[in-house]
């Protein structure tokens, strides 16, 4: 029950309910005022070169951990070995000190891959962000938009959790009509474009 009007009460302030101050009259847009949407979730789930960048880093990062693995491997048959051995042994304070310096070394390694895959990560996002914004700069102005807005396409109907229905109801954008939605045109621009730079490569001469 508590929740129920926790989430009716979410629900209210979101819709405006209870205001008693007099609303301001709604912007009057005119003629010239050409507002387009596009949803980004939507272009980078669907454009074909970021799917095709995250899955070369896929790879990358998979031989990455395959060396590490052999590394930890070799740790760990160190490991044993000390473990075979009393602090009396010979060669016991030698391999407890190798053991200590290989396993800084695997650690201190790791963290710097960890880095340069999260750097590469952030670099495929900026460069498809980039390619995005610059397709949208040149279809907006071809096609007279002054504004293009983010948004999300995704019906609200299509929502059944409690947080889906308050995040679907705090949109920015209530209504919009279709030919306003620019996010297949942009989509189809990008991998267009993206297929014919894989088609000139797969022909080019090694």
């Amino acid at each position: 029950m508590k929740k129920l009007v926790v989430l009716t009460a979410a629900i209210a302030m979101i819709c405006g309910l209870g205001r008693t101050e007099a609303a301001g009259p709604p912007h009057a847009w005119d003629d010239h005022d050409v507002i387009g949407l596009i949803d980004m979730a939507e272009v980078f789930k669907k454009y074909k070169k970021f799917e095709a960048l995250r899955e070369d880093l896929k790879t990358e990062i998979a031989a990455s951990e395959e060396t590490i693995k052999s590394d930890v491997e070799a740790l760990k048959a160190l490991s044993a070995k000390l473990q075979m051995m009393t602090e009396s042994s010979p060669g016991y304070a030698e391999t407890e000190s190798e053991l200590a310096s290989k396993a800084a070394e695997v650690d201190a390694r790791r963290k710097v891959m960890q880095r340069d895959f999260l750097r590469k990560e952030s670099q495929i996002y900026k460069q498809v962000y980039m390619e995005v914004q610059s397709t949208v700069e040149q279809y907006a102005k071809y096609y007279g938009y002054h504004v293009v807005l983010r948004f999300n396409r995704t019906a609200l109907q299509e929502t059944d959790d409690a947080r889906g229905v308050i995040n679907g109801m705090n949109r920015q954008v209530i209504y919009h009509r279709k030919k306003d939605d620019i996010t297949d045109a942009v989509l189809q621009h990008l991998n267009t474009q993206y297929q014919k730079t894989v088609s000139t490569k797969g022909t080019s001469p090694n």
